[in-house]
């Protein structure tokens, strides 16, 4: 199971690769949350998101016979960013399978970043399946975008950063989707920390985390109902999922109108341009989901890569 050290070393290898991003403090947000409110800025790494901290531990770890036949990876967007810049500075072929109807500002940065993108239908096809078939065409390793303990062990830097720079969290809040962050976070939390409480958030409309905890064990729903579509997943990861339910206190949820306020909130007061899978951290530390007051939170805006367009139409409350 991942360790401690899994995520020094991760944080060694990111040196000088990955940013050190800043963690924002506002007045004005406390005061809507009463509580001091630290809000870590992913949307401030390479790539717009914290995936490209996964993809490139998990990519520089690659021998030179895996580098020469490449990657292949599945994603709605941000781990496909991830994986596409690790591969071009690692200087290997990169395949990213997508859907149709991923937004359009991460299609074009993947294009952008020189990966091969396969799109999929995915009211019809499962992109796991399709990424399989892809890996063992070319002889391509395939890393998934959560379970792999390489890429959670690269998620799980940020919480480092974090304790340094905020030391002293009663509580941390980490989105959830397909869980690779929270368990970096969450293992990091545990060993330098242990006092802090750790929470993963999610929307209400895809709530698989949420039905999971309460019933102590993996759980499946039919679909995920939510603007956040880097929350989609429909069940907890097999590799998280262990890992989360030993090292975290419990899973919170939030609405997609909270979400759309945090976004609107964050815009208005701090100057920040969160997409709506980043901001459901920030909206249970800002409308109550956590049932504290006056505690020290850190809460993870995990990426900002929204079209324009979109971003103005969610904050038009």
């Amino acid at each position: 199971m991942l360790t401690i050290d899994d995520v020094r070393a991760a944080a060694r290898r990111l040196r000088g690769v990955a940013e050190r991003t800043p963690v924002a403090h506002v007045d004005a947000l406390d005061e809507i949350s009463g509580n001091s409110v630290f809000f870590k800025c992913e949307n401030a790494q390479r790539v717009g998101a914290f995936k490209f901290r996964g993809a490139y531990n998990a990519l520089s770890q690659f021998d030179d016979a895996q580098r020469r036949r490449g990657v292949v990876t599945f994603s709605s967007g941000n781990h496909g960013q991830g994986i596409a810049l690790a591969a071009q500075l690692l200087r290997m072929p990169a395949v990213v399978v997508m859907p149709e109807d991923a937004p359009a500002v991460k299609l074009n940065a993947t294009r952008g970043y020189g990966a091969e993108l396969v799109l999929y239908d995915p009211a019809t096809e499962d992109r796991e399946s399709v990424a399989t078939r892809i890996s063992q065409q070319r002889g391509a390793e395939l890393v998934p975008p959560f379970d792999d303990e390489r890429v959670m062990a690269g998620q799980g830097t940020l919480a480092l950063e974090l304790l340094e720079d905020v030391p002293n969290l009663d509580l941390l809040l980490v989105p959830v989707g397909g869980g690779g962050l929270l368990s970096g976070c969450a293992t990091v939390m545990r060993a330098e920390r242990p006092q802090s409480k750790v929470y993963g958030v999610e929307p209400q409309g895809a709530n698989d985390w949420q039905q999971s905890w309460q019933r102590g064990e993996r759980v499946q729903i039919e679909s995920a109902d939510t603007i956040a579509d880097g929350l989609r997943p429909t069940a907890p990861g097999k590799r998280t999922w262990p890992i989360v339910r030993e090292r975290c206190d419990g899973i919170l949820t939030v609405s997609d109108d909270e979400i759309r306020r945090a976004m609107r909130a964050l815009f208005e007061l701090a100057g920040l341009v969160v997409e709506p899978s980043g901001a459901a951290a920030p909206a249970a530390a800002l409308f109550g989901a956590t049932g504290v007051r006056g505690k020290r939170i850190a809460a993870v805006i995990s990426g900002g890569n929204v079209d324009r367009e979109r971003f103005e139409e969610l904050i038009r409350l």
